[in-house]
């Protein structure tokens, strides 16, 4: 039994520091020998030797500096033998020297760092944000694909493709001066939100895979802010992750059932978090230059309302959602248009404009067939929103959000299952 608790104790230290520490130490190799690719594949090397020694070492007093030592033997031994710098296809060359060799560095975070090294111009624009969650954040390509709503295969292709191209390209890869940063930001603000998501759908926080996400990812948004003060979406980014995170402790009821955004108990959302929310997002709109995450955090806002007034303005709702659609057409957005449109004109008008979305990105959407579920039962249509309803529960890993749903059909239908 001792084995087996020194077994699990070992797994849960490397887990907790692949979370915690990946990126750095992925930043210090990377920059210490100039290639991702052979730091990505010297890292791993370590992570499994942390699995197969701990259990019978038992766990060191600092696990991520032994990650890094064993990955840095690893660089060097593959050096000695020819095969890193022979074989391993660099994906970015860091050209930056130490960041103690370079006191005028404006980046406060190795990994906000590598984000921004990863936005480099010549990579595909829709391919970085899944670049900077791989290599930087650690992400594999299944959960890279459900953050940007595609599937494994067709990402790690689009990845695979993007990693050639900047080998066969020999593009080289430095750190941008402070001009370029505004270049590339956005594709770093849509990297760091999706880690967020990623943290934000393990609710009670039992995934250690996503242990810590949400928080590292407001980390880096707060950095971001202070970095580039003068960026309103940097600022609307950081006001968006601020007002879902204060809702955090309504999502699950005492027995652990979800809790739709409509029925929590406001006394529970965070007025702490509320308030600087509401106070970064004042700093974004003093910049008067509108983006599609400041009308996000706006709408998360018109929501936080609530816990004051005891009513949510759909009318507001539906126009910011009108507003962040003809900057931001994503499939999110117009869900999110039609559920406010829903509540604000009546389900009719809801039902009409999911009919408009495209076939092609709704099909594993969840949040469109749970909200088509709805509003059919709504409208009195049972067959058809039972139809909706079962595709959204098909949709759904949280086994709350299932339970929630398959209740919903239950008294849609009229059933006593």
């Amino acid at each position: 039994m001792t084995g087996e608790v020194q077994a699990c104790a070992a797994r849960a230290a490397a887990e907790f520091a692949a979370r915690s520490s990946y990126g750095r130490l992925l930043a210090t190799l990377a920059r210490q020998w100039r290639d991702i690719a052979a730091a990505e594949d010297a890292l791993a090397d370590a992570f499994r030797a942390a699995l197969e020694r701990w259990p019978q070492t038992g766990v060191p007093a600092r696990p991520d500096a032994w990650l890094l030592t064993s990955a840095r033997n690893s660089l060097i031994d593959g050096a000695r033998r020819g095969r890193v710098r022979a074989e391993a296809a660099p994906t970015l060359a860091l050209l930056a020297e130490d960041a103690e060799a370079n006191p005028a560095d404006l980046f406060p975070d190795e990994r906000l760092k590598l984000l921004f090294v990863c936005a480099h111009p010549a990579i595909d624009a829709s391919v970085r944000p899944a670049l900077m969650l791989q290599t930087v954040l650690g992400f594999n390509a299944s959960r890279i694909a459900a953050a940007f709503l595609t599937s494994p295969e067709a990402l790690g292709q689009r990845l695979v493709r993007a990693k050639a191209k900047i080998r066969d390209a020999g593009l080289t890869f430095v750190i941008p001066g402070e001009a370029e940063l505004t270049e590339r930001l956005h594709c770093v603000l849509q990297a760091i939100y999706a880690a967020y998501g990623s943290g934000w759908e393990d609710v009670v926080g039992t995934d250690p895979k996503r242990h810590g996400l949400a928080e590292e990812a407001i980390f880096l948004a707060r950095l971001l802010a202070g970095l580039l003060p003068h960026e309103p979406e940097a600022h609307g980014l950081l006001a968006l992750m601020l007002h879902c995170e204060a809702r955090r402790a309504a999502r699950r009821d005492p027995a652990g059932a979800f809790v739709a955004l409509a029925d929590q108990a406001t006394h529970l959302w965070s007025d702490a978090l509320i308030g600087e929310a509401e106070q970064v997002l004042a700093k974004a709109a003093a910049l008067k230059r509108l983006g599609p995450f400041q009308l996000e955090a706006a709408i998360q806002s018109v929501h936080a309302g609530r816990a004051r007034s005891g009513r949510t303005d759909w009318q507001a709702l539906a126009q910011l959602y009108e507003g962040l659609v003809r900057l931001a057409p994503s499939i999110g957005a117009l869900t999110g248009r039609a559920a406010a449109c829903a509540e604000a004109f009546g389900p009719e008008l809801g039902l009409a404009l999911l009919a408009e979305l495209p076939e092609a990105q709704i099909a594993g959407y969840q949040p469109y067939w749970a909200l088509k579920a709805h509003l059919l039962a709504r409208g009195g249509e049972a067959g058809a929103a039972n139809e909706a309803y079962t595709q959204a529960i098909g949709l759904s890993e949280d086994p709350a959000v299932r339970a929630s749903l398959s209740s919903a059909r239950d008294a849609a239908s009229g059933s006593t299952r």
